[in-house]
């Protein structure tokens, strides 16, 4: 069940949002709510600290903790807090389950268009009787969805949305998001459509939750493993002090190093290649990831993202990993496959079509 399609409505009016929750926590005031930190609970949100009071935190014969196995990211939070919710970070336990709810019955049944995590969240708050979008994939290929209290994966800024973008990487921006009719060679085409690398880290859109976002994790003293299975990427992540690569030596993925911080493994990223992209950012960033077992079977995953060049200021966003009791398959995507010579394929009719036929 694990299959893909991407479509949210981050444009729908305030008025449009709030209007299905109206009878959520209604007599509730939302300003309480929303500095409360007992308004949720672990077992909600998937993260904090675990409500089984017998758990213990695994640990290695080295005597660190235990990140492994296999996890998914599967939040339906959003990335970005909707304008609906303004200055609330988190949502009450009635309206967690009840958007639980109303999703189980908008997807469960098949009849509604495969979406993501994030795009059943938006069909929850609208509360739509069926998904509809311009896929043919049913729903019944989309993962079991987590609900959680968080309104945005972003946890700073405070108010759960991106920095602005700089002028530069707006024009990068608008570079990748050219419309199809322009992309004409293999050169036009991102990273994921050439099945390269979906990038790094994996947050927002159709590779940050779903059926994208299984991950194995397999850790030594000397080095940590983040195996993705879509596009088959393995992060290896040195432990034992090893030193950056020179600034001039540059990966798709980035060069990373990682260190304990206590009970909480810390990665620092950097030396992206020009060749890489996220959100307009690329060579210029700098990414910490930190990854703290909370839970028998979950993972706080946290990621702050720093590149003056991209962002007005740094931002920070956090999402939970569940455990799976489930083995990662192969994923059969590599450049020059079927979906990048029919694209090719398609600029080549076109230009015929433009040139009358000749």
């Amino acid at each position: 069940m694990r299959n893909s399609s991407f479509v949210v409505l981050m444009t729908v009016a305030a008025v449009a949002l709030l209007a299905p929750l109206a009878s959520i926590g209604a007599a509730q005031s939302a300003a309480s709510q929303a500095s409360a930190p007992e308004a949720s609970s672990p077992q909600a949100t998937g993260t904090g600290v675990s409500a089984d009071a017998d758990w213990e935190l695994p640990r290695t014969p080295d005597g660190r903790p235990d990140l492994q196995g296999v996890w998914l990211s599967n939040t339906a939070t959003p990335l970005q807090r909707p304008p609906a919710f303004a200055d609330r970070a988190r949502l009450t336990d009635e309206e967690v389950a009840t958007l639980a709810a109303r999703a189980d019955r908008i997807f469960r049944n098949g009849r509604s268009a495969f979406t993501t995590p994030e795009g059943a969240f938006f069909a929850a708050v609208n509360d739509v009787d069926t998904y509809e979008a311009q896929s043919t994939s049913s729903s019944i290929g989309m993962v079991d969805l987590e609900f959680t209290d968080r309104t945005s994966l972003i946890v700073d800024p405070p108010d759960g949305r991106l920095p602005a973008l700089t002028p530069a990487a707006q024009s990068r921006e608008a570079e990748v998001d050219r419309g199809w009719e322009q992309k004409t060679g293999p050169e036009d085409l991102n990273n994921i459509h050439r099945c390269i690398t979906t990038g790094v880290p994996r947050l927002g859109g159709n590779f940050g939750a779903g059926p994208y976002t299984y991950y194995q994790i397999v850790q030594t003293a000397d080095v940590f493993a983040l195996i993705s299975e879509a596009f088959h990427d393995a992060r290896l992540v040195p432990l034992a002090g090893r030193p950056h690569v020179p600034e001039r030596i540059r990966q798709w993925n980035g060069d990373s190093r990682g260190h304990w911080d206590g009970d909480t493994l810390v990665i620092e990223t950097r030396n992206f290649s020009p060749g890489s992209y996220y959100r307009g950012s690329a060579e210029g960033l700098h990414l910490v990831e930190r990854l703290t077992r909370t839970g028998p079977d979950t993972i706080t995953y946290r990621m702050t993202f720093t590149d003056p060049s991209t962002w007005a200021s740094p931002w920070t966003a956090e999402i939970p990993l569940k455990r799976r009791d489930q083995a990662i398959y192969e994923f059969a995507c590599h450049e020059g496959n079927y979906s990048i010579v029919g694209m090719l394929r398609a600029a080549r009719l076109a230009d015929t079509a433009r040139e009358g036929g000749r």
